[in-house]
């Protein structure tokens, strides 16, 4: 399955598809792997969207990560809706981690759809700390203020038992398609868009109507809507707060799927304003990287729909960024492959790895062991 063999391979373990290093068995002498990365398709996608990315994974952490891309929630099986992948998704995760009884750290990458699948499947996987880990060094319980300090300091909980790391979501449609422009095929036409709305799930079932928010399940709010607090015994922002980073790689422009404005949480007024040479000649793609502790001053886009604001998006914005997000754009303009930019940003197939072959370096870069 891998392009080198003598460094890493995909093994087949029990049905599911593993990448680890030739040292990362666990029989013998061999070194036990401790960092879980799941990777998570996009609609109407399977695990071998990730291939190219989990090679070069365990080529540069041979000792260090053992990638596992999912597989439960592939082609067909994505239309069924975020709520009943993300249930998937959460046991394969346990079973994932029970057939690598060494592993004590776990990271999420995921593309398009598979974020939203992914941020539900944390919340499900999400265990809070217990009383001795958030009491103070005299051992008393910490106060409401002590928490919130807390809170904004250290990880708190575990996912599925593991410390969570890195929570990386790629061209993910955050706030849903639903909002002016977030489906950009549609180029903007109010019509166009309100057609859809009202027929997506005609074409990718329940998922349709979760992305653009037209779901009633039993009087409830959309489901996007809800995950951007916790929600009875979903700890989705718990989750998303327990992980060290979070991070948003979005397509600025030719991305036909999802919009730059819900892949990157910001709003139309926080686009920035964007130069033409790439800030890094190794990523000669990546043309602006916010980092998730710093507040973004440069200039913003002057557009004409600079005013425009949903209710619905804004409070799905305001809801994510409780918790600090680095945001990374990415631009295609000059690639020969930037009308499929969706794809190429994942390198979903072995012809874009020249193209997008950047962003997985980026990705690797920056990942936190």
């Amino acid at each position: 399955m891998a392009s080198d063999e003598n460094v890493c391979h995909a093994q087949q373990n029990g049905g599911q598809d593993v990448w680890m290093s030739e040292g990362g068995d666990h029989g013998g002498d061999k070194k036990v792997l401790e960092h879980l990365v799941i990777t998570v398709n996009g609609i109407d996608g399977s695990a071998e969207d990730w291939r190219y990315a989990a090679d070069q994974f365990v080529k540069k952490f041979p000792d260090k990560v053992i990638v596992h891309c999912s597989e439960r929630n592939a082609l067909k099986l994505t239309h069924d809706g975020v709520d009943v992948m993300g249930e998937r998704l959460a046991v394969e995760v346990l079973e994932a981690i029970t057939r690598n009884p060494g592993v004590k750290k776990i990271s999420f990458i995921a593309h398009s759809l598979g974020g939203l699948v992914a941020r539900y499947a944390i919340g499900r996987l999400y265990e809070p700390p217990s009383t001795g880990e958030i009491a103070g060094e005299n051992g008393r319980e910490l106060m409401d203020v002590d928490l919130i300090d807390y809170r904004e300091e250290q990880s708190r909980g575990k996912i599925a038992g593991l410390e969570p790391v890195n929570f990386v979501t790629v061209a993910t449609p955050h706030l849903g398609c639903k909002g002016k422009n977030q489906l950009p095929m549609l180029w903007g036409v109010t019509l166009f868009e309100k057609i859809v709305c009202l027929g997506a799930h005609l074409a990718v079932g329940r998922s349709g109507r979760h992305l653009f928010l037209t779901d009633n399940d039993e009087g409830k709010l959309p489901l996007l809507r809800r995950m951007v607090n916790d929600c009875g015994d979903l700890c989705f922002m718990s989750a998303l707060r327990a992980f060290k980073r979070r991070v948003a790689y979005s397509n600025v422009v030719y991305d036909q799927i999802v919009g730059w404005r819900t892949s990157s949480i910001r709003r139309q007024s926080e686009l920035p304003q964007l130069q033409d040479p790439p800030l890094d000649n190794r990523y000669p793609h990546i043309v602006n990287v916010e980092n998730e502790n710093d507040d973004f001053h440069g200039p913003r886009a002057a557009t004409s729909n600079q005013c425009y604001t949903d209710p619905e998006e804004e409070e799905m914005v305001a809801g994510l960024t409780q918790v600090p997000w680095q945001r990374v754009d990415v631009n295609f303009c000059n690639s020969k492959y930037r009308f499929v930019a969706h794809s190429t940003i994942q390198v979903k197939y072995s012809w874009m790895q020249t193209e997008g072959a950047d962003v997985i370096l980026h990705m690797i870069d920056n990942f936190h062991l």
